[in-house]
């Protein structure tokens, strides 16, 4: 099986694991525990913080760990909701499930939610920040979108919400390890991150929490984080996070390069396929990342008839697929929904190689002449 769904999640970095093994058999210690072994867990969360705090450009203090990104969002968005008086929330129409359902849930309970536009190809129209501005309490804006790729220009859209007294949050999930983050002067106040997206295991994460902001907890129990998010934190995998994090920033012009490098052959390649469509092909994009759609083809159909081929690509974001409706990322970009309903996306990581783009490429290619007919048959039923 060649991987090309890194934005789904990554393989665990051998390095990670064996910094996170001690902590899964000698050293058991409950970190809010006085004795040794719950000071040996102590350290080493403050060993993750700092490794977390130093990947984004935060201090050590600023970091709230959570079970992922998905929670971290929630954190941030409940949080808020949660402290202020109810009154205009805004996001990003490209927002993962992550933001549009805490702040779904925000709508039935009072808020008012609005979205921010996006252009064509994908990024957050400057119009849009500077009409709501003035109204919104608290907005959420993705760093780089999941999908496409697309990064915002995050600085400037937050110095715009900040400046009419907009409380900022990002999802920087996609973002961190990709491309350089600086959370003191990316003018944002609350950043998520999540550790299986850059090589660190499932079920660690955390939110970048300015001493500005004050929210409401959403898990409450011992009062570990700050008190922020209640319940003994899981050590091996912070551990992980953390060492995860620092080969991130240690690697990142490395990583990017090499990746950069696979995903211009990989379009050059697209490029001269008949019916190709990539998507946000103009936009500032993470270098892993390429969506596009091949007239003639379903997506989920070209997802399976590529897996059978050994090759393991998304149709969408993996925490909303399942479906057979059209990425509602496309859409809020003003693609069509036949064209948004045959998208696949192809996230590149560091183990992939030029021969497994062509080879991709080569199968991709033959695909229509074999398989056309079958793929709409079926998509047709």
């Amino acid at each position: 099986m060649i991987y090309f769904d890194h934005n789904a999640t990554t393989p665990l970095d051998e390095r990670v694991l064996e910094v996170m093994l001690p902590y899964l058999s000698r050293f058991y210690g409950n970190p809010s525990s006085l004795y040794r072994l719950g000071r040996v867990a102590r350290s080493a969360l403050d060993t993750a913080r700092e490794q977390v705090a130093a990947l984004v450009g935060a201090n050590p203090p600023q970091v709230v760990f959570t079970s992922g990104g998905t929670e971290a969002n929630n954190l941030a968005i409940k949080g808020l909701g949660h402290r202020l008086t109810r009154g205009l929330a805004a996001m990003g129409a490209t927002e993962h499930p992550a933001v549009t359902e805490p702040m779904a849930l925000l709508a039935s309970q009072g808020w008012a939610v609005e979205t921010l536009a996006v252009d064509e190809e994908g990024l957050i129209a400057p119009n849009s920040v500077r009409d709501q501005a003035a109204k919104a309490l608290f907005a959420s804006v993705m760093w780089a979108n999941n999908e496409t790729g697309v990064i915002n220009r995050i600085p400037e859209i937050a110095a715009d919400l900040r400046e009419a007294g907009t409380i900022v949050h990002c999802d920087a999930t996609q973002a961190a390890g990709k491309i350089p983050i600086h959370f003191a002067s990316s003018n944002v106040q609350l950043l998520s991150l999540s550790s299986h997206k850059i090589y660190g295991p499932k079920g660690a994460g955390a939110l970048i929490v300015d001493r500005s902001v004050s929210l409401v907890p959403q898990i409450h129990g011992g009062g570990q984080e700050r008190g922020l998010r209640g319940g003994t934190e899981n050590v091996a995998a912070i551990v992980g996070f953390g060492k995860a994090a620092e080969l991130a920033l240690t690697e990142l012009e490395e990583r990017r390069a090499h990746q950069s490098a696979l995903r211009e052959r990989l379009e050059q390649g697209l490029a001269t396929i008949p019916g190709i469509t990539i998507f946000a092909h103009s936009s500032p994009r993470l270098p892993n990342t390429v969506q596009f759609s091949q007239t003639g083809f379903d997506g989920e159909m070209l997802v399976m008839l590529l897996d059978r081929e050994g090759f393991a690509v998304s149709s969408g974001s993996a925490c909303a697929s399942g479906g057979s409706e059209p990425s509602p990322v496309l859409l809020a970009m003003g693609v069509d929904p036949a064209t948004a309903r045959g998208a696949v996306r192809v996230s590149l990581g560091l183990s992939n190689t030029e021969l497994d783009i062509d080879r991709f490429l080569t199968v991709l290619q033959r695909l229509p002449k074999t398989e056309q007919r079958s793929v709409r048959r079926v998509a047709a039923g």
